[in-house]
């Protein structure tokens, strides 16, 4: 009686355990609440990613993790000088690299550009940014675009625009 009580014990806590082990094919990893992750480069903070919740399912065939309520990071410079992006939603995946934003996108740069759009993908491996939905973009000279598509470096040194209107600036040079 006494090997048979065992046995049932034994086998109830190997169930149990191998209930919490299991994962519903869809249902994330882990989850997180109140992120305020930070990265630092030789001592000097580069990034701060904050979020409400995040969602993690690395543990797909295609990995990523999902900020379902909204993001915030804030990247600094050499320089300390601060850029910070904004989103309501998005979506980060780790095989390609690319993060993908979504409505109320805000990017405010450290030298003043501001880009607002309903969604921005960021490839960051590539350091490009594009979308091809609408736009409107704040140069630092004053000069603004809007637009229905773009593609640009991630510091908006190179800005590929389609159909847009706006107002650019030209120096023109006088002899």
């Amino acid at each position: 009686m006494t090997l048979l009580v065992i046995t049932f014990f034994s086998c109830e806590g190997n169930y149990q355990q191998a209930r919490k082990l299991t994962i519903s094919d869809n249902a994330p990893l882990a989850e997180g609440k109140n992120i305020n992750f930070k990265y630092t480069d030789s001592g000097r903070l580069v990034t701060n990613l904050l979020a409400d919740k995040l969602l993690d399912y690395s543990n797909l065939n295609f990995p990523f993790k999902e900020f379902p309520e909204g993001i915030e990071i804030h990247f600094w410079n050499e320089e300390g000088e601060e850029s910070i992006v904004t989103s309501d939603y998005a979506i980060q995946y780790d095989d390609t690299e690319l993060i993908d934003l979504r409505r109320n996108v805000v990017v405010i740069t450290a030298d003043s550009v501001r880009l607002f759009a309903n969604q921005l993908y960021w490839d960051q491996k590539n350091e490009w940014v594009f979308t091809d939905r609408p736009y409107k973009i704040q140069f630092k000279d004053g000069s603004y675009n809007e637009g229905e598509q773009f593609d640009s470096n991630q510091d908006f040194t190179i800005f590929l625009s389609r159909r847009n209107q706006g107002i650019q600036l030209i120096e023109q040079n006088t002899p």
